[in-house]
């Protein structure tokens, strides 16, 4: 599943069939490639969805067991949350220093959260096991041999 096709995904309770929020955005671990927290929109009780706190990632929605595991974050959730930390619009660039193009999507496993592939327009698609780094100019990957 791509980050764009799941933005906007509805976050649903599975306790009271209440949707608790919208996925606005997706906070990526580079050390582990995979999403560790989604940052949501229209809830009430914070900004963030942990990975781990999700009962499932389907087509259509999110679901959580209920509302408190909506919150403001803690610690790492925090440190990846700004703006430096974001993937998508960011430079692509190879460890040689060769620029790849512009990060425009992110291909990933909806049932663990794992990064399958970075989307750099049609032509550049680079393995998500790749990833070195994300900063605030780029995000850093290893360059094929």
């Amino acid at each position: 599943m791509l980050f764009s096709e799941a933005k906007k995904h509805k976050v649903v309770s599975s306790s009271s069939a209440a949707t608790v929020g919208k996925v606005s955005s997706f906070l990526v671990d580079p050390v582990t490639r995979s999403v560790l927290a989604m940052r949501l929109k229209k809830t009430e009780d914070g900004h963030f969805l942990r990975w781990s706190d999700i009962t499932a990632f389907g087509v259509d929605a999110v679901t959580v067991t209920g509302a408190d595991k909506i919150g403001d974050g803690d610690d790492d959730v925090k440190e990846l949350s700004g703006k430096d930390h974001r993937v998508l619009g960011k430079r692509l660039l190879s460890s040689a220093g060769d620029e790849l193009g512009k990060v425009e999507d992110v291909d990933f496993d909806p049932a663990t959260g794992a990064l399958v592939a970075l989307l750099a327009g049609t032509e550049t698609v680079v393995a998500a096991e790749r990833l070195l780094g994300i900063g605030s100019y780029a995000v850093v990957v290893r360059d094929e041999p």
